[in-house]
């Protein structure tokens, strides 16, 4: 008969003299794993750990956790897997609400929905977990791999997120954001940075994806004007699978073969990144192109520093059936797309009298990177839109400040 182990590990008297306990609660995969790891979930204590053996966990629900100051840690990413291929119930595989959450050496596989969403944490710790779908990349699949929001201090470190139909490695709404030493692949989107403050994305492998890395901002979100993200030493390279976001979805504008897109985001630095075997563009800088109503929310980017970049072969196989972006980067590269594109869409009055200084485009030193932006009204009148002088948007790059989390 199947057994939950609990071991005492720390006994102390608080201040108030009140007993503290911390626990390690030891699971091993079962018949009945629903429901004793639900259990745990809902009965452990701050400060306890939940260690789950070697073996495949299969589960027909989703699970939760709401405890503060909680671990689960398995055994190895490859080790320890909690399958959901049998859901029939709930939005996710795992969903987290709670503070100082850490998870670690564990997969999720095959939910039904997103595989660990996060919402509202104060810190939140992913280490070395994995989240896939392995039947290869389908509409069907969940569209979340990691999926932390409106949270702060988050932590995604040699992570690795496969199959996703929205965004493999995923943080909206938040703050003090750090993504490293990660794997995306066969995602929609690789890695994205959604309308949040303050984020590190660094080290990471994005490949295989339709696009690598996306800094977005959005419109008709309680956090708006995504700011301070600093995109470096990552590999973006390869990105090649086809769009197979569900009809509707914003990322199924996204076009087969793109390595990094920033959109209506500010104060942005792209530096010491290897950007190449993108298909349609390594670097694209847009603004948010649809219509909206919301009268806060500013669609252009500001303040974009890219630098220090290894830009290789891209262009090559252009989507052009996939949203408007790579046909209008054809038509105006005349087959020719830039490893750098901007589209030089800005508010009337600045298209007319120029752009802030400290609002400006920078482009430092990226090798032999070739660089192409339009001027809009140019382009509405029949007039040749087209500016490749990349050297006219050369100036001084001010680096960004470090992102930190404590005891990280």
């Amino acid at each position: 008969m199947h057994k939950i182990y609990i071991k005492i590990i720390l006994f102390i008297f608080f201040v108030v003299g009140q007993s503290l306990f911390a626990l390690e609660i030891y699971l091993e995969p079962s018949l009945n794993s629903q429901e004793e790891l639900q259990e745990a979930l809902i009965v452990a204590k701050e400060g306890d750990t939940l260690k789950l053996a070697k073996g495949i966990y299969y589960f027909e629900d989703g699970l939760s956790l709401d405890v503060d100051n909680v671990t689960i840690e398995g055994e190895g990413m490859n080790d320890t897997i909690l399958n959901f291929s049998k859901q029939v119930s709930g939005a996710q595989g795992l969903l987290v609400t709670s503070n100082q959450v850490t998870l670690k050496e564990f997969s999720v596989e095959d939910a039904k929905g997103d595989a660990i969403k996060v919402i509202g944490a104060k810190g939140i710790y992913m280490i070395n977990v994995k989240a896939e779908w392995t039947g290869g990349p389908k509409s069907s699949n969940g569209a979340y791999g990691f999926y932390p929001v409106e949270s702060s201090d988050v932590l995604i470190d040699g992570c690795v997120a496969i199959g996703a139909s929205d965004a493999g490695i995923y943080v909206g709404q938040s703050s003090n954001i750090i993504v490293r030493n990660s794997i995306a692949q066969y995602n929609v989107a690789g890695i994205e940075i959604e309308n949040s403050f303050y984020a590190d994305v660094y080290d990471n492998l994005a490949s295989h994806n339709t696009a690598g890395i996306l800094v977005f901002d959005l419109p008709d979100l309680p956090q708006q004007g995504g700011h301070h993200v600093r995109v470096f030493r990552n590999k973006s390279v390869d990105n090649d699978t086809d769009n197979f976001a569900p009809e509707g979805n914003i990322v199924g504008e996204v076009p087969r073969g793109t390595g990094v897109i920033i959109q209506a985001n500010s104060d942005i630095e792209i530096f010491d990144n290897d950007i190449s075997g993108n298909g349609t563009v390594n670097l694209a800088i847009v603004t948010y192109g649809s219509d909206t109503e919301d009268e806060n929310y500013y669609p252009h980017p500001r303040s974009i520093q890219v630098h220090g970049n290894r830009f290789g072969k891209s262009g090559f196989d252009p989507d052009l059936e996939t949203g408007e972006l790579a046909a209008i980067l054809f038509e105006l590269s005349g087959g020719e797309i830039p490893d750098i594109f901007w589209d030089g869409v800005l508010p009337l009055s600045q298209i007319i009298f120029g752009q802030p200084d400290d609002e400006k485009i920078v482009l430092g030193d990226n090798g032999n990177a070739s660089f192409l932006t339009i001027n809009p009204i140019k382009y509405k009148i029949g007039l040749d839109p087209v500016n490749t002088d990349y050297d006219s948007f050369r100036g001084e790059i001010k680096p960004l400040k470090a992102v930190s989390i404590e005891g990280i």
